[in-house]
This record gives C-alpha cells, structure tokens and sequence, in this order.
C-alpha cells in the first residue's frame, strides 16, 4: 500500500485517509493519535467537518471517537438520529450533515495508536463489508504509523548525536578539553537551564558560546 512507502508520519495519516475516501462508502474520513502527552492529535483529515467532529470531543464531550480510543473497539453508529449513547455528540454531528459513523482503532499489536473515524452524510452506510474494509485498513495504518514514527524517532536521535558531537567538538578545542569533559559542560548547561541536551548544543553551534545560566 501507498501509506507503507510515505515518509512521514503525517504523510503516512494522509495516505490513510484519501485511500479510506475512495475505498469505503464515506463522504468524510480522518485520523486521531494517541501521543505521549495523552492528549490525541489530529495530523490527517479530509474535510473541516471531521476536525470539528474530533476537537469537539477533545474538549472534553464524549463520543464515538473517545469510546474507540479508550475500548479498542470498533463503534458503529448506523443512524445518528437514532443514537442516545452520546446525546450531546449526537447533535454535534447531526449539525455538521453526518448520519452514520463508523470508527475503527489503528492497533498494531502493541496497543492502541490511534482511530481512523469514516464519517457519511447517509444512513447505514456502513455495513459489515464496510466495517471488515475498514478493519484491514487500519490494522495496516497502525503498523504504517508505528513505523513511521519509530524511524522519525530514530532520526531526531541520530540528528541530536550529530549536534552534541560538533558541540563537543567546539568546547574541546576552544577550551582543551577531554570528551568527557566537554560532555560534562554540557550535560551541566542543560540541566542548570533545563533545556534538552540537543539544544543547548544547537545553541553553542550557533551562536558559539554556551547559554546563561
């Protein structure tokens, strides 16, 4: 699939959606992430509609979405009008002209890492077919996701060895010191300022002297 070869993991979300738009019986769909802060972000959607249908919820309303999140269970809703489960994100989405939703958990084995929502202005249109398509697309968006952001975790990490050894390299010949020394001084630095370690070493490169204390 497309969304295995995207560089990103933003790409990866996009790649997700705009195959879900043109596989499924959906006239909206999009993307929520768990992250480590807790809170869910929101990197891919097709339409304003599913941003305003997931921050609503974000804001602290309960719905569909955070019932995906929570359980790891696909929620279907076949006819909005009809569902009570949710009574004030009902008539949030009613508003917005969605009558059926199906949200299925991005689950990669490993956990939860997200919810991929298809939203459709139609009554039932989401059926078991629908709902067995939707299964397969997000288990093969949630590894596509953990991957993307394994790899992009493994490049910040990379990037911040390059900064903190042209950092040290900086302070061991202006000042004749041992790497450890020079590690030392900066590992002192970011502590004393509580800035990451990575930063204050961009900021040394940058500007050629260490930040003040």
């Amino acid at each position: 699939m497309e969304m295995h070869d995207a560089e990103g993991v933003e790409e990866t979300v996009q790649a997700v959606v705009d195959f879900a738009l043109h596989a499924l019986n959906c006239d909206y769909a999009g993307v929520a992430l768990r992250t480590s802060g807790g809170r869910p972000e929101i990197p891919a959607v097709t339409d304003p509609v599913v941003a305003e249908i997931y921050n609503f919820q974000l804001a602290g309303a309960d719905g569909a979405l955070v019932q995906c999140m929570r359980d790891r269970a696909t929620v279907r809703v076949p006819d909005t009008v009809h569902e009570t489960r949710w009574p004030e994100w009902s008539r949030k989405v009613l508003e917005l002209g969605v009558h059926s939703v199906l949200d299925v958990p991005l689950w990669d084995g490993g956990g939860t890492v997200g919810v991929l929502g298809l939203y459709s202005k139609q009554t039932d249109a989401f059926g078991t077919d629908e709902e067995a398509i939707a299964y397969i697309l997000a288990r093969h968006a949630a590894v596509a996701v953990a991957t993307a952001r394994r790899e992009e975790h493994l490049s910040v990490a990379v990037d911040a060895r390059k900064l903190v050894g042209q950092a040290m390299g900086i302070l061991m010949e202006r000042y004749n010191l041992s790497g450890d020394q020079a590690f030392q001084v900066l590992r002192r630095y970011s502590q004393d300022t509580n800035t990451k370690l990575r930063e204050v070493a961009q900021q040394l490169i940058n500007n050629r002297r260490l930040p003040h204390t």
